[in-house]
């Protein structure tokens, strides 16, 4: 029987968000309905309700979350009802190119619930990144749900689902930073200050994190960060070679997503460097390089979606990383705020005052 269940709704471009009551259908083949425990606040929301992915209206926001599995679907078999998990918006479909060359984590065909949530009227939701759990429940694929122990704290395990998995793994996973390896981190949100953890997690020796907001810059430094560099007040690049002996460092990952800091990430690297764009731009942006710097300076320029992470992988093993207090998730959580607060969120988040709001349900 279909549950009606309260949701955050963001019903047009620019709008503040409310809250609606949500339908839920009885999960399908392959689908599970899980109740959220708890849910970040993420930029990737604020785009939804901007109308910067797409003009889906209305959308059920939220998506960086963990819960519970309360029901599956016919042919489920990863996970069950009871258990506790994180949620994730790749689910991988095992049949693609990619996947049968035995890269999952590069799936060209992840999929979502093919059932649709709607509102009490009707109206069909499109859920943000096919999860939409701003919601006491949600609807989702059942390869959406990435089993991890239950001992985590839904506020922090949740934060993988999303921010913390995509800057962690452009270090860990695209950049392949590694023992002795300096970094250099640009932009010190949420994607960027995981990346420095991520690099600090790899153990590189050096990591260089730079922003144009100090109090981000102090919250890189204790997430691990060796050296900082206020962008405004010099050359980012020059601050960068003269940290790394005149060379550059040998992973530089932009976690901002304009063309100015790509190019600033393009110089700052080593000679055979490598450079990794986390930062999401916007459909307008271009950008334009000499192509004879791209050829002589050698090395690789790289994309990472979602950390290149494949859910059922790096989950398990980053949560009990957070258990054995060896990647302080607890660190991203700011604050934790009711279902109602996530419009006052979003104008935190906007102005840099937190890491992560995390609504608790």
């Amino acid at each position: 029987m279909a549950q009606r269940v309260r949701g955050v709704v963001a019903a047009g471009k620019g709008e503040p968000v409310r809250i609606e009551t949500i339908v839920i259908p009885d999960p399908g083949p392959g689908e599970a309905v899980v109740k959220i425990q708890a849910c970040g606040v993420c930029h990737t929301d604020l785009h939804y309700r901007e109308g910067g992915i797409n003009d889906d209206f209305p959308f059920l926001l939220g998506h960086e979350a963990a819960g519970i599995v309360e029901s599956v679907g016919d042919g489920v078999t990863e996970v069950a009802p009871g258990d506790f998990v994180i949620l994730n918006w790749r689910a991988v479909c095992g049949q693609c190119r990619a996947c049968r060359r035995g890269r999952p984590w590069y799936c060209f065909d992840t999929h979502n619930a093919k059932q649709r949530m709607t509102l009490e009227d009707g109206t069909e939701l499109s859920p943000a990144l096919g999860i939409g759990a701003f919601a006491d429940k949600t609807l989702v694929a059942a390869g959406q749900c990435t089993k991890v122990d239950p001992a985590a704290s839904p506020a922090a395990a949740g934060l993988l689902g999303c921010g913390v998995m995509a800057g962690l793994g452009a270090a860990v996973n695209t950049g392949n930073v590694s023992r002795g390896d300096t970094v250099a981190v640009i932009g010190c949100g949420g994607v960027g200050n995981a990346a420095v953890m991520g690099s600090r997690l790899a153990g590189a020796s050096r990591i260089i994190a730079v922003d144009i907001d100090d109090a981000k810059l102090a919250t890189a430094q204790r997430l691990g960060a060796t050296h900082t560099v206020n962008s405004r007040s010099g050359d980012p690049v020059e601050a960068i070679r003269e940290l790394t002996g005149g060379f550059g460092a040998d992973v530089v990952i932009e976690a901002v997503g304009h063309p100015e800091t790509y190019r600033q990430a393009f110089y700052a690297r080593d000679l055979a460097g490598t450079v990794v764009l986390v930062g999401v731009p916007t459909p307008q942006m271009q950008l334009e390089l000499p192509l004879l710097d791209v050829f002589g300076r050698g090395g690789s320029l790289k994309s990472s979606w979602y950390g290149d992470c494949l859910p059922s992988r790096d989950f398990p093993v980053l949560v009990d990383l957070y258990l054995q207090g060896r990647l302080d998730l607890d660190a991203f959580v700011s604050e934790t705020i009711a279902l109602d607060q996530v419009e006052e969120a979003f104008t935190k988040m906007q102005k840099g005052e937190v890491l992560r709001s995390v609504v608790m349900l």
